[in-house]
């Protein structure tokens, strides 16, 4: 056990530090302090020596020099096992600290206000408090050190179990504490630093990317059983989103249900109307908007009551109770949407097995909707505040793992709109049907490539995801959409690269308008097919690959 003799009391943050100081006053402990913190204890009736008394060094160069001297630092690194240290610290005139109290200047708090200058941030980069905090986790094996002022209480219950000491266990997990501490600081300076450096080049990507992640949670396990899994919050995101949202009901998520519900949440911020996305396996297998959230989600859920089954649903409305009684109501399944969906799809064979949704996110509920939910069998319930993306309009980079590194690039947040399209058919697609195609677009950028999606008005009827050929995805949604198909408008996720795709997506779907990014060298033969068949076919020259 350690001792606590003689501690340093230094912090940005005062919260609690006066409490703390009056309690380890009571275990006898010397105290050493500075500037405005040293006046708090004072104020409190507290004895506390000044460190510039004790270093015989004034606080000088408006405060940027105050700690970092050999007394302070010696008395931090001083092994108290080796004699030859103990002779020079006696010979300078060095006491041994046992205990640091520290806590950084608001760097991440300055940067994040709006309009701050460069040199406001680097004014808030604090230099002796890190130095402090290394040299006293370094010798964790007889100095505490404590940065978060959450730990006062804790520990001074435990001085007063062990007169006044700390154990080496304690002192241990304060050091990690402190290194992660800092650690974390310096990567948002670096990540500051690295914007700076990249605003001034014509790539948005920083020379060295240092993300900073705090485990939320461990989940129950990862994509399957045997893998172990854990959620992350990036403390520096801008925005909630999945990995912070808040849980209002429901069992602990798994890693599938994060993974999902991002994919839910995504897909669903691209809409102003009422709207519901039903996601399967990362995937919408229904999507629709309307003139209420409750038609919206009943015209999604026809779209594939077969898959919807175990869904992840996201709806861009705070709900109300007329939507909620409809999730997990297998009374309105067997009632209203298989007896639609066979009507519609001509299906007659598949097995619809009930109405199970796993989880649901929104920007909020209203409270009789919160109170229906919370009676539907193991649904979790979701609530993000920042649903329809980062109050500071800037997007996180989007992350993929690959053995040995990582790929970054900017999140596709591009729409396209009417103005952005070309029609090169002879057939010009009607009102109703570029705001189909508008639709269709948006759905199919939140699909697996290669995607073809299936439209009615503004609801899908047929989703063929993450094929290997434009053809086998466009005959997977012929077959989801059924006699749905006739009449439908069609949207690519990319370019049909010869008029095969079309002519298969054409033969088996009846469809009536087609809207493609283009870019292909087969383009003419492709529009010519479209031309043969009577559809209309619009070009925005954007892709939306997702892999």
């Amino acid at each position: 056990m350690g001792k606590i003799r003689l501690a340093l009391l230094s912090a940005y943050d005062k919260t609690g530090i006066a409490e703390l100081a009056k309690g380890l006053a009571e275990f006898g402990v010397k105290m050493l302090s500075t500037g405005k913190t040293k006046s708090i204890i004072e104020a409190a009736g507290i004895e506390v020596g000044a460190v510039e008394d004790y270093t015989g060094f004034p606080e000088m160069m408006d405060g940027r020099v105050k700690t970092l001297h050999p007394k302070i630092h010696g008395g931090l690194l001083c092994l108290r096992s080796n004699e030859e240290h103990l002779r020079q610290a006696q010979e300078h005139g060095i006491e041994l600290i046992d205990m640091v109290v520290v806590n950084l200047y608001p760097f991440e708090a300055t940067i994040a206000k709006p309009g701050v200058t460069i040199e406001e941030a680097v004014e808030q980069i604090d230099i002796g408090g890190p130095s402090m905090i290394r040299s006293a986790a370094k010798n964790f094996a007889s100095v505490a050190v404590v940065c978060n002022p959450a730990r006062y209480e804790w520990l001074l219950k435990e001085m007063g179990l062990n007169d006044g000491a700390l154990s080496l266990a304690t002192r241990r997990e304060l050091a990690l504490e402190a290194f992660s501490h800092t650690a974390r600081y310096d990567c948002a300076i670096a990540g500051y630093l690295a914007k700076q450096i990249a605003d001034d080049t014509e790539s948005p990507f920083p020379p060295i990317f240092t993300p900073w992640y705090e485990k939320k949670a461990d989940l129950r396990y990862g994509e399957n059983p045997h893998q172990k899994g854990a959620v992350y919050v990036d403390t520096r995101s801008a925005e909630v989103g999945v990995a912070g949202a808040t849980q209002l009901h429901g069992k602990e998520l798994s890693f599938n249900n994060l993974l999902d519900a991002s994919a839910a949440l995504k897909a669903a911020r691209d809409f102003a109307e009422p709207t519901a996305i039903i996601i399967k396996h990362l995937n919408p297998c229904g999507a629709a908007s309307a003139p209420t959230l409750r038609q919206a989600y009943e015209d999604a859920w026809v779209c594939d009551p077969v898959s919807a089954f175990g869904s992840v649903m996201a709806f861009n409305l705070v709900m109300d109770l007329e939507t909620a009684e409809l999730i997990g109501n297998d009374e309105y399944l067997r009632q209203v949407i298989e007896p639609r969906y066979r009507e519609e799809t001509g299906d007659t064979e598949s097995t619809i097995l009930s109405a199970f949704p796993e989880v649901v996110i929104a920007p909020g509920y209203q409270p009789a909707a919160l109170g229906k939910l919370r009676q539907v069998k193991n649904l979790r319930v979701l609530q993000t505040p920042d649903f329809h993306g980062p109050a500071s309009g800037t997007h996180d980079f989007d992350l993929r793992k690959v053995p040995g590194g990582v790929l970054l690039e900017e999140e596709d947040t591009a729409l396209v709109g009417e103005a952005d399209m070309r029609v090169v058919t002879e057939k010009q697609p009607t009102p109703e049907e570029m705001r189909s195609l508008i639709f269709a677009d948006r759905i199919a950028k939140h699909i697996k490539s290669n995607t073809i999606v299936l439209v009615q008005g503004t609801r899908t009827v047929g989703v063929g995801a993450g094929q290997m050929s434009r053809v086998d995805s466009a005959m997977v949604a012929a077959r989801k959409a059924g006699k749905r198909a006739k009449g439908c408008v069609m949207a690519s996720d990319a370019m049909f690269p010869a008029r095969d795709g079309l002519d298969a997506a054409a033969g088996a779907t009846g469809a009536v308008a087609v809207i493609q990014p283009g870019g292909s060298i087969r383009d003419e033969e492709v529009v010519q097919a479209a031309n043969e068949h009577g559809i209309a076919m619009v070009l925005t020259g954007m892709r939306h690959f997702r892999h």
